[in-house]
């Protein structure tokens, strides 16, 4: 089989009600594009019928492949699992709930092609529309995480990090999803700091993003800011002690 050009990776997980639509837009838009492409649906042990809807979509849309844990294991896990799974020369994930749509691809591709290995969307720079903004006590964790991740990790110029909308070619997702480790909604910092630390060249992208009710996070739990603070310190000290093995791909430069 033919490599795809792309690969769009979608984690879900208790989605079945809002799944199919977005599956039928960004099919609808990739349909139109004269590139290869797949659509990779992980589900994270979603005790509602995710897997079966999306499997029922993949009738009518024969690009989709279905990967379906019985257990929950995290958002992380599952975009780690669906980045390695993709056989796309450039790989995308996006949110099941379709808060940032697949059309953000007509301003990220071209960035690949301007030398970038890592394209991420930013709800934080210039260009950034927020449609629906979250609950404000989300958006003051939310703030307040972000400015914690800038100072423990010190990415400085990345104001938003947890952005749900990334795109990486195929050489920088091997490398970087190999190396991760956070299971949680703290994976996106980690991705962003593996690939600074493995000399991938990363761009900011401005995204138009809407919040989408549902949401799973929580303060307490395994999806709790708590969790993603502690998961924050440890990515900081799996750095201080070689854990990632960064060296071992730089030395292959």
């Amino acid at each position: 089989m033919e490599q795809p050009y792309l690969s769009v990776v979608i984690p879900a997980y208790k989605e079945g009600e809002r799944i199919g639509r977005n599956l039928l837009e960004i099919d609808k838009y990739l349909k139109g594009k004269s590139y290869s492409y797949e659509i990779l649906v992980v589900v994270d042990g979603s005790p509602d019928n995710t897997a079966e809807i999306s499997r029922n979509y993949a009738l009518q849309i024969p690009n989709i492949r279905v990967i379906e844990n019985k257990e929950n294991y995290g958002k992380g896990y599952v975009v780690r699992q669906g980045l390695l799974e993709a056989k796309g020369k450039y790989r995308v994930f996006l949110d099941a709930d379709g808060s940032t749509a697949i059309t953000h691809l007509d301003a990220f591709l071209p960035e690949f092609d301007n030398g970038y290995d890592v394209v991420i969307g930013s709800r934080k720079i210039e260009g950034s529309f927020i449609q629906v903004h979250q609950p404000k006590h989300r958006e003051v964790m939310g703030e307040g995480g972000n400015w914690l991740i800038r100072i423990v990790l010190g990415l400085w110029n990345y104001p938003d990090t947890q952005c749900g909308f990334k795109m990486l070619s195929e050489n920088a997702s091997r490398e970087i999803a190999k190396r991760m480790v956070v299971d949680r909604f703290g994976f996106d910092f980690e991705l962003v700091i593996l690939a600074i630390k493995l000399g991938f060249k990363v761009k900011q992208m401005p995204v138009r993003w809407m919040n989408e009710e549902g949401s799973t996070v929580k303060l307490t739990g395994p999806n709790g800011f708590i969790q993603v603070l502690i998961d924050l310190f440890k990515t900081k000290w799996r750095f201080l002690s070689g854990a990632y093995h960064i060296g071992e791909y730089t030395k292959e430069q």
